[in-house]
């Protein structure tokens, strides 16, 4: 969820639907608590490709924010109509934009027997903060909940399993909405030529996803297989930058099977509900937005907003800026707006939507992140957490 749920595997999606648990679905425990190295090695090429990538994702949201929104629609109507809002519409806001930033942690519970909500509160804000301000921020946001949740007693097998689970079911869902939104948009009318193909594209790439996975599970050769392949694929994509062949993936997924598949009997429904509660409740905020603007249904049907929504998702897979900033505003204004909608009226809406979803999770995640950081009263020893049999323990 986003803040809710800063996304797995690339960072934020729209509105930040998600605390930043963008692990890959094979990868190495080492990876997770990876030794930098000696000093100055890699370090001075890593740190120029940080600060280009700061400066380019500054410049993608400066171009956006002084640029494209002056250009794309009048800033006074904009500010206008969000003034206009009732105080019962603003409650109302605020409310469901709570509820969507509590719907992650159902998600993280299901995944981390033991985690309580509270604590879940803490892990879920302070790395959507992250990820939402700080270049590559769900790299970082991965790193700080690995700490937080190893402070607090958990095992690196339970940890790596809640954030390659969540990081799996999350893209599931991302891959599911476009398929849903086609689908209602299709019984409602003509979905025209270019949403056909969209979705046929959401259905193949979600189908293929399910089967990737369910061979994983099927047993340790295909879990093997799938792992190597993955490994040659990746492999040969990053060949062409110089980077070294990645090892290991093969014995990590099986790993990964013999880890998760206790927990996925018990548990795969609770997580499936709670997972697309979560994407749903942030789609919710932007509906409730259009409609307390003044966007009627008659002018974006709430099928053609869920469209706009899941495929923003998408496009927000690669992250380019923080949390998606500008390029999730972008994304969900033309779109919306081709749909039907007024243009500044849309574009009130979708910064309405944003500065729930994706400003007011930074406050809360650094307030979150100074308790952790104050609070001993939850710490414990290595893997002192309390044992469950739905995760076998280890080091």
């Amino acid at each position: 969820m986003t803040a809710h749920r800063p996304d797995p595997a690339a960072g934020p999606a729209v509105g930040s639907a998600a605390p930043a648990t963008s692990v890959p679905a094979v990868v190495p425990d080492s990876a997770l608590t990876a030794d930098p190295g000696p000093a100055g090695a890699a370090r001075s090429p890593s740190r120029v490709r940080q600060v280009v990538s700061a400066l380019g994702s500054l410049a993608v949201v400066i171009a956006i924010f002084w640029y494209f929104l002056p250009q794309y629609a009048d800033i006074s109507k904009v500010g206008s109509s969000v003034r206009d809002m009732t105080w019962l519409e603003v409650t109302t806001l605020v409310v469901v934009a709570g509820w969507n930033l509590a719907t992650y942690l159902f998600v993280m519970v299901a995944t981390m027997p033991g985690l309580t909500y509270s604590q879940a509160f803490v892990v879920a804000e302070s790395s959507t903060a992250v990820a939402n301000t700080v270049p590559a921020g769900g790299a970082i946001g991965i790193a700080t909940s690995f700490g937080m949740f190893h402070s607090w007693g958990f095992s690196r097998s339970r940890i790596s399993v809640s954030l390659l689970l969540t990081g799996i079911w999350n893209n599931f869902a991302k891959l599911s909405l476009p398929v849903l939104a086609l689908a209602l948009i299709a019984l409602q009318g003509n979905p025209g030529t270019g949403r056909l193909i969209a979705g046929l594209t959401g259905i193949a790439a979600l189908m293929g996803a399910i089967a990737v996975f369910a061979l994983v599970l099927r047993s340790d050769a295909w879990a093997q297989r799938v792992g190597d392949g993955l490994a040659r694929w990746v492999s040969a994509l990053q060949r062409p930058l110089g980077r070294k062949p990645v090892e290991g993936w093969g014995k990590a997924t099986r790993k990964f099977r013999s880890r998760t598949i206790l927990l996925l009997r018990s548990r795969w429904r609770w997580l499936t509900l709670a997972t697309l509660v979560s994407h749903l409740s942030l789609f919710l905020v932007l509906l409730l937005s259009l409609r307390h603007i003044g966007v009627s249904n008659r002018e974006v049907s709430w099928a053609e907003a869920l469209a706009v929504f899941a495929f923003a998702r998408l496009v927000t897979a690669i992250p380019i800026t923080p949390g998606g900033v500008g390029i999730v505003e972008v994304a969900l204004i033309t779109g919306l707006s081709a749909a039907g909608g007024a243009r500044s009226q849309v574009a009130a809406a979708v910064l309405v939507f944003r500065a729930l979803t994706y400003v007011l999770p930074i406050p809360l995640g650094l307030g979150a992140y100074v308790f952790w950081r104050r609070n001993s009263s939850w710490r414990r020893a290595p893997n002192a957490a309390p044992r469950t049999e739905l995760v076998p323990e280890s080091a």
